[in-house]
């Protein structure tokens, strides 16, 4: 399964967030790997649009497998500053998916 998602950066925020991603904790990356996130990428504009793409087995299984990390809770807390109209939670609770309407293979 495919999966798109969009957040927005606070626009005087983005060099420090693509810098803080510049050097993902190795123990966030095992997470993201250990509960199924595959092939994931984020696209910045910059005005702060974020696209994040992934691919997963099951999305709401790899998000609540996420949850569960204790690096996760760390890094979410870390991260929050950076997005704006976050409504609850952190950036994973706001990762709603978009439909996808049309896929070339």
């Amino acid at each position: 399964m495919r999966i798109c998602f969009l957040l927005k950066v606070r626009a005087d925020k983005v060099e420090e967030y693509k810098a803080r991603h510049a050097e993902v904790w190795p123990e966030m990356i095992n997470a993201l790997r250990e509960t199924g996130w595959r092939n994931y990428s984020l696209f910045l504009r910059p005005d702060g649009l974020l696209v994040g793409y992934l691919e997963s087995d099951d999305f709401e299984q790899s998000c609540a497998g996420m949850k569960q990390h204790p690096v996760n809770a760390k890094w979410q807390e870390e991260m929050a500053p950076y997005f704006e109209s976050l409504s609850v939670g952190g950036a994973d609770d706001n990762m709603v998916p978009l439909q996808e309407v049309f896929h070339l293979d």
